[in-house]
């Protein structure tokens, strides 16, 4: 199956490069380019593509509200947010919004690469100074919100051990050696969760996992 792409950038030399660089994949096709928050949005909504690359600084709609209004549109578009500042203070926002996935323009092509098919696949990716940058915002948390207090009430123990593994980074493969089950039953159970939550993707889970106050920035592993 070809995973389709939509690039928004307003740098036209960057998308072309992104493009060469994506559509020299076999599995890999752009579909379009933007130039701007609302080319973004309005490309999206034309193509309905797999994957949409949002550079986070742009004219006219920044790539922060152009994702909100492409996951209000309720599509199935996963969203990459790139940027060339790993401490940009649009971080942890973006994520909120919904995106899947925050990468730094200067990252390697074959992360770049990966990083398509990993959302496309519906999981999320984050850059390691990024997930740094995550957990600063995270330790600057006020008290749980007793709305997200209450759904992590209605979890069961083993669902809280799952998004607690999640929210440590843990993969699948990990998760299912931590539970002593296969990978298949560890995979479930994170779809599960995320379904009982109402979150897109394990990017999602993590900030609930904080914000309700499963976890704390700083605390133990």
């Amino acid at each position: 199956m070809t995973i389709r792409v939509v690039i928004a950038d307003d740098q036209a030399m960057v998308r072309r490069g992104f493009r060469l660089l994506l559509d020299d994949e076999p599995d890999l096709t752009v579909v379009d380019e933007a130039g701007d928050g609302e080319q973004a949005v309005a490309a999206v909504r034309r193509h309905r593509p797999d994957v949409a690359l949002i550079d986070i600084r742009m004219p006219i709609l920044d790539g922060l509200a152009a994702t909100r209004r492409i996951v209000a549109d309720g599509g199935c578009t996963r969203i990459i947010i790139l940027t060339t500042f790993n401490l940009d203070e649009y971080v942890f926002e973006a994520l909120r919004a919904g995106a899947s996935g925050y990468l730094l323009k200067d990252a390697p092509a074959e992360t770049l690469i990966d990083a398509v098919r990993v959302v496309a696949a519906g999981d999320a990716t984050l850059a390691p100074s990024v997930a740094r940058r995550l957990i600063e915002q995270f330790s600057q948390l006020p008290q749980p919100r007793a709305a997200l207090s209450a759904a992590l009430a209605e979890l069961t123990p083993r669902e809280l051990d799952v998004l607690h593994l999640v929210a440590r980074g843990r993969t699948n493969a990990e998760i299912a050696a931590d539970l002593f089950v296969s990978e298949h039953t560890a995979k479930t159970h994170v779809s599960h969760l995320l379904a009982k939550l109402d979150l897109r993707d394990r990017v999602q889970a993590v900030i609930f996992a904080y914000e309700s106050g499963l976890i704390r920035a700083g605390g133990p592993d």
